[in-house]
């Protein structure tokens, strides 16, 4: 999915693309597309500097972080990008990263990999840790039984086991003071 610079004729255009999601080559287990890729854009050039401002929307398939089931999730991205030829980036040792600096990429051989652009900005969106629903129950610690669809009758204990030990203190100070 690479956008061809050098067919740019004028210095500003529209890009209006539907992908198949096969296409974007998502081999992470972080999320799976399960929807076609919707992705627009106006793309200005300045010299060799292309600026890319746009969206991406689509559903991914993510593991809910509490029971692990899998449920979908719609994500629509915006972008501000700015794009430089490779041979902008030098490399030039240890440099602090400014803002300016989080939206700009490179292209190479006069193209763009819009997939690659996708895939960022997915990764981006993806939250931190993902809930089917802000209810989710989970699972049970002790049998893994899925608490949104079942119960189960282990004995929950209340409190931190680790702290089991304090427990006990706390209670033999209590007995020394009767």
């Amino acid at each position: 999915m690479l956008l061809d610079l050098s067919q740019m004729r004028g210095t500003r255009d529209h890009i209006d693309r539907a992908v198949n999601p096969s296409r974007l080559d998502v081999a992470d287990e972080t999320f799976r597309v399960v929807a076609p890729v919707r992705l627009t854009f106006d793309i200005d050039r300045d010299g060799r500097t292309f600026r890319l401002v746009g969206q991406t929307w689509s559903e991914l398939e993510l593991t809910c972080s509490r029971c692990l089931e899998g449920y979908r999730w719609p994500v629509r991205a915006a972008f501000d990008l700015l794009y430089l030829p490779e041979t902008a980036n030098t490399g030039e040792g240890e440099v602090e990263v400014q803002d300016e600096d989080l939206n700009t990429a490179f292209y190479r051989d006069q193209t763009i990999d819009l997939g690659q652009l996708v895939r960022e900005q997915f990764y981006l969106a993806v939250p931190m840790k993902p809930l089917c629903a802000e209810s989710c129950r989970g699972l049970c610690p002790s049998c893994g039984t899925n608490l949104n669809v079942a119960t189960c009758r282990c004995q929950r204990e209340s409190g931190d086991p680790r702290l089991s030990g304090l427990k006990d203190l706390v209670k033999d100070r209590g007995q020394d003071n009767s």
